[in-house]
């Protein structure tokens, strides 16, 4: 008998998503994934400067603010034929993947992890065993300690004592699919709070070079950070020393810590990797941080770290033994399933067509069930050739491992072999979830052994140059222009369209990771990759609709930012509040 089940909103993610569901006995059968919050960001930007683009368009996120930022400037530079010098494109380099990888440790720990550890049975395990689990994993993280271990036990212990669970608060700590001995439970516990530490001192990255974070300066042209290494005001020795630090830091946390809990997790889950199969599809532009300003298929006149080795795109129905080409002329947007409205009727648009406009629909509040409509989310709906694709860590790794990035490729086959399952099973939930701390690790080294020390020694040779300002001036420019850029960041590729005219921005569009994931039925009634993950061969597991456990996996191992598509307005399409600050 078929049940329709509703998880809104879905929890432990950046922003609002609704996930509608009919089960048949403890599978699901079909399967919505409804934003819930509109986006607006695109409408801000009519008629503004090309050159503040970038600090709205950080604002489209609070989490991903400066992958955005990094994408908006591009799409500028692009449109207007700035070239940002080398070391400013090092620094950019740097803070996009101090924040992506912080990205991942914070999803994977303090996100997802939940999903899989038992955070009440972590107060029954005995610490010297914690200690002994984590050297069996081949855990070589200094935390493995039987004082810290002891001392989280006794930690969670007095949480559960006190009856008030805080953040664990609400979790189904009694579901029986909860798997790992107690230990294990300890062990991941430890590396939670581990996490919290680790993640607060890699981001001071994004501080040094962009002066805070969240939200870093930025500036169209290269970076608005100066560099002496004799100035107390400018970036110098002592910041450059204590970079070097975190970086190295970084990597012993990406290396020693999360990628044998990402190991030793799955493999006690080893079936997730043939649960969530979604869309067969992939793109990727280069490793995580690759930041091209336009086509990516032409090699930019300072290539990055993040491109060496990796040729741009596509893999299709799970092929991982060829890389198709990637065209962005083949990337268009449906509005079919989604509450916007296109002119002249249409469904779907190309981004450098694409417009935003509400057209809203749906129920009024409150409501029971959206999906008996046509349009039933604010994500429009993205397609490259016509085809549903994932984009994100597993799509990097993919298009990495088919494309021959000797790295992807050596530690994707020493992770199936451990774990005793085939590339192609990656497409599942266990597979994004191995692959994001694949990604990382990669990251982390690119971070530490090319990038840093590409950027020092530029400065040993006297290059402080970070910015071009042959471009600033609005005058310099074409009367009418655009561009386009497409960066690789933590949940995915990441597109900005930008079109100016007479000096200002005329068009802005942007197409977000979780949009490529997240959006609904097309007009070919293809489901979006979440929906597919969850209803694409009707095997999905529910075993308790009180207790979603099981989709719930499937959908964080996206990690979802639905923040990325976010603007409050009230039914009428009114301002709700103006909040000033001074």
């Amino acid at each position: 008998m078929t049940k329709r089940v509703v998880i809104d909103p879905v929890t432990r993610i950046e922003g609002h998503l609704r996930i509608e569901l009919e089960t048949d006995g403890q599978v699901i059968k079909n399967a919505w994934s409804a934003a819930t919050q509109y986006r607006g960001i695109e409408a801000i930007m009519a008629g503004r400067d090309p050159r503040d683009a970038w600090a709205f368009a950080n604002r489209i996120c609070g989490v991903c603010t400066s992958a955005h930022a990094v994408a908006s400037l591009a799409a500028v530079e692009n449109a207007i034929g700035s070239t940002p010098p080398r070391q400013a494109g090092l620094i950019r380099d740097m803070v996009t993947l101090s924040a992506a990888i912080q990205d991942h440790v914070i999803h994977f720990y303090h996100l997802h992890a939940l999903d899989w550890v038992n955070v009440a049975a972590a107060a029954t395990a005995d610490p010297a065993a914690a200690v002994t689990f984590a050297r069996a994993i081949g855990s070589a993280w200094k935390g493995n300690t039987l004082e810290r271990m002891m001392a989280v036990r006794d930690t969670v212990k007095g949480i559960l004592d006190s009856g008030q669970l805080s953040i664990f608060s609400g979790g189904y700590w009694d579901h029986p699919d909860y798997r790992l001995p107690a230990e294990a439970n300890l062990m991941a516990v430890a590396h939670y709070l581990d996490a919290l530490e680790f993640q607060r001192s890699m981001i001071r990255i994004n501080a040094v070079f962009g002066g805070k974070n969240p939200h870093p300066n930025f500036l169209v042209g290269g970076m608005a950070c100066s560099i002496d290494q004799d100035k107390s005001e400018t970036v110098n020795q002592v910041q450059i020393s204590e970079v070097e630090k975190w970086v190295a830091e970084t990597l012993e946390f990406v290396s020693t810590c999360y990628v044998p809990d990402a190991m030793a997790i799955m493999g006690v889950y080893k079936d997730y990797f043939d649960i969530g199969a979604s869309a067969p599809n992939y793109i990727a532009v280069g490793l995580m941080g690759a930041a091209y300003a336009g086509d990516p298929n032409q090699a930019p006149k300072y290539p990055s770290p993040t491109m060496e080795g990796f040729r741009p795109g596509v893999v299709l129905d799970d092929d991982v033994s060829v890389v198709h080409p990637f065209d962005p002329a083949l990337i268009a947007e449906s509005v079919a399933s989604a509450w916007y409205t296109y002119s002249g009727g249409a469904t779907t648009l190309t981004p450098d067509q694409g417009e935003t406009t509400v057209g809203y629909t749906g129920p009024q509040l409150p409501y029971n069930w959206l999906s008996d409509a046509d349009k039933y989310t604010w994500s429009k709906a993205p397609r490259y050739d016509g085809r549903p694709v994932q984009v994100g860590p597993l799509a990097r790794i993919m298009v990495g491992y088919a494309g021959g990035h000797a790295r992807t490729r050596q530690l994707v086959d020493d992770a199936a072999k451990k774990l005793g399952i085939t590339p192609a099973q990656l497409n599942s939930t266990g597979g994004r979830t191995l692959a994001r701390a694949v990604d990382a690790l990669i990251a982390a080294e690119v971070l530490s052994d090319k990038i840093f020390p590409q950027f020092v020694t530029g400065l040993k040779k006297g290059d402080v140059d970070v910015f071009d300002a042959t471009k600033w001036d609005p005058g310099t420019w074409p009367k009418s222009a655009a561009g386009y850029s497409l960066v690789e960041v933590a949940r995915g590729t990441l597109g900005h369209w930008v079109r100016i005219e007479n000096g200002a921005i005329s068009l802005y569009q942007a197409i977000v990771p979780s949009t490529w994931n997240a959006g609904g039925r097309d007009e070919a009634g293809q489901m979006g990759p979440y929906e597919s993950a969850l209803a694409g061969n009707g095997r999905h597991p529910l075993a308790n609709s009180a207790e979603p456990l099981e989709p719930l996996r499937t959908i964080h191992s996206f990690d979802p930012c639905i923040s990325c598509a976010v603007h409050v307005l009230d039914a009428q399409g009114h301002e709700l509040q103006v909040v000033t600050t001074s």
